[in-house]
């Protein structure tokens, strides 16, 4: 367990921050609207690697979409290593089901790798919820990467950190306001929290 702290590992609900960019930036809704369309590349997959490396070496990088619809991120995925994990949705108007077999796939993970001891979830759902628990009861630190205006509050609150993603892109910006951090792992200090609120963040 020496090199616990050392490895990162990253998974990514691709579709749920890709959705929560669009409609802030065009409206409630306007992901739904166009799901099925090729969708335009508006997540600096670059900017969330390089934050997870500071963290340690990545063990894992991982990303779950139903990725017809996202031929455009092709390239920067293929540069940033991601393993991507198809998740075709059960029916036209079904929600995103990445979410299951992202927690799946997290909790086979920590039991095969004992090396790894920062877990990076991509994503602003409450459905993560029981996952932060598993996480942190199984003595690793839980990273929380999600928008501004897309994240549930109560999903960032049970993260060791959670990072807003509009503050990794620019890291300068002092913080107006931040979701308070849980505890740690014993043994173990992760970075200070950073994050800028504006608005309240999306109802669970």
């Amino acid at each position: 367990m020496g090199q616990a702290s050392e490895s990162v590992a990253i998974y990514w609900d691709f579709e749920n921050l890709h959705a929560n960019l669009v409609d802030q930036v065009h409206g409630q809704g306007a992901y739904l609207a166009s799901r099925f369309r090729p969708q335009e590349e508006v997540i600096d997959v670059e900017t969330i690697v390089e934050y997870a490396l500071s963290l340690g070496p990545i063990a894992i990088n991982r990303a779950f979409a139903n990725w017809v619809s996202f031929n455009r991120y092709k390239q920067c995925l293929l540069q940033a290593a991601i393993e991507l994990i198809q998740v075709f949705p059960p029916g036209a108007n079904a929600k995103n089901g990445a979410d299951i077999k992202l927690c799946l796939d997290v909790m086979e993970d920590m039991v095969r790798f004992p090396h790894i001891g920062t877990i990076i979830g991509v994503g602003g759902d409450s459905d993560y919820m029981p996952l932060s628990y598993k996480v942190k009861a199984a003595g690793r630190t839980l990273v929380g990467i999600g928008s501004r205006r897309g994240t549930n509050q109560h999903w960032a609150r049970s993260c060791h950190e959670f990072k807003f993603y509009e503050a990794l892109l620019a890291p300068a910006v002092p913080a107006a306001a931040a979701v308070s951090p849980g505890p740690p792992p014993s043994g173990r200090t992760p970075p200070a929290f950073v994050g800028p609120s504006v608005g309240p963040p999306a109802p669970p």
